[in-house]
């Protein structure tokens, strides 16, 4: 099948360091091109792909310090995409609603995954007034937030089965990783492992955005016992993740999925969620980790941690959040996509 990926600009594919869905990208072309598929991918030209590169911008437009609209880029890239749509099986897009309005009226099948939060009000008439997206969800928690959208399907995000592997180390602190903001809760974590008497370790990235936020209700509670590391990447997340009691994920918000649910369960690494978004999805409670409702609960769970097995927890994401099972879902979706509209309501009818 000749598929076309498409990436947001933001990022190199795969991101140097923090970038959720740009890494989800990744994962998903290199998969199908090992399964035998041509595929695409347009991306930043930092990017690194066995796939065919189509570089719309020198650069990740947040490593480009000449960048002060990103808006632009992206316009070029799906002109670019579509002087050359005729050219692929089907197009699958990772840019949100951007390319509704133009690839909605051409004959190619396009495909589009939402990354993100979807619960906003403003999002509703802004979808409802779009043509057809075929939109894919990551989870049901985040397709239940857009009711009447243009979903065809949901497909939980996958990483490549040996990118994160269980390390020989022993457990030493509690970890966080990600982002440092309001909504993923890292004050949460320092008083929940605080409580529980151990070390938290924060690997995590601290964007402009959220500069304010950090200054002044983070930074001001990290000491010995809770700290900051910064950004890491894939070569450094198995030793982080494996040394680490359990993830601590306190979110103060729905989550659209948590790809650091699934890079912790990886490496046989227990998550302590709190029960908002997605979590109840990814975290079998009492079996890959626990799902809490506040701080107690939090610290309660941190303390018999050693009752769940870490070999179960990496079977468990062998069995569930494969990169493989990822991309045979979203070839499923492709193949059907790719049967005639009146044929399609045949089989189902």
């Amino acid at each position: 099948m000749r598929i076309a990926q498409i990436a947001p600009l933001f990022e190199a594919v795969p991101p140097k360091l923090y970038g959720g869905t740009e890494r989800v990208v990744s994962f998903l072309t290199e998969e199908l091109v090992a399964m035998g598929h041509d595929v695409t991918l347009f991306a930043s030209g930092d990017s690194v792909t066995r796939a065919k590169l189509e570089a719309v911008w020198p650069r990740a437009l947040r490593l480009d310090p000449a960048i002060r609209d990103t808006m632009g880029p992206h316009m070029l890239m799906l002109e670019q995409v579509r002087a050359l749509a005729n050219e692929f099986d089907v197009l699958h897009f990772h840019v949100d609603y951007m390319a509704a309005s133009l690839f909605a009226r051409q004959p190619v099948p396009t495909v589009t995954t939402m990354h993100g939060r979807l619960d906003l009000a403003a999002f509703l008439p802004v979808y409802a007034g779009l043509p057809m997206q075929n939109m894919v969800a990551i989870s049901g928690s985040q397709r239940a937030t857009l009711p009447g959208g243009d979903f065809i399907g949901t497909v939980p995000h996958g990483l490549p089965e040996h990118l994160l592997m269980p390390m020989a180390v022993e457990p030493s602190y509690v970890a966080f990783l990600g982002r440092i903001s309001p909504e993923k809760r890292p004050d949460r974590a320092i008083r929940i492992a605080r409580a529980a008497g151990l070390k938290l370790q924060l690997a995590a990235k601290v964007d402009k955005a959220d500069a304010d936020y950090f200054a002044a209700h983070i930074r001001p509670m990290l000491g010995p016992d809770a700290e900051l590391i910064g950004e890491i990447d894939e070569r450094t997340k198995p030793d982080f993740l494996s040394g680490a009691h359990a993830l601590l994920m306190p979110i103060d918000w729905p989550e659209p999925f948590g790809l650091v649910m699934i890079e912790a369960m990886a490496c046989g690494t227990p998550v302590i969620a709190y029960n908002n978004g997605s979590v109840p999805e990814i975290v079998e409670d009492g079996v890959t980790g626990f799902i809490v409702e506040d701080e107690r609960e939090a610290v309660a769970a941190l303390r018999r941690i050693g009752t769940l097995d870490r070999k179960r927890i990496r079977a468990e994401f062998e069995r569930r959040f494969s990169a493989r099972r990822m991309a045979a879902d979203y070839l499923a979706i492709y193949e059907a996509l790719l049967v005639p509209q009146a044929e399609r309501l045949r089989l189902v009818g």
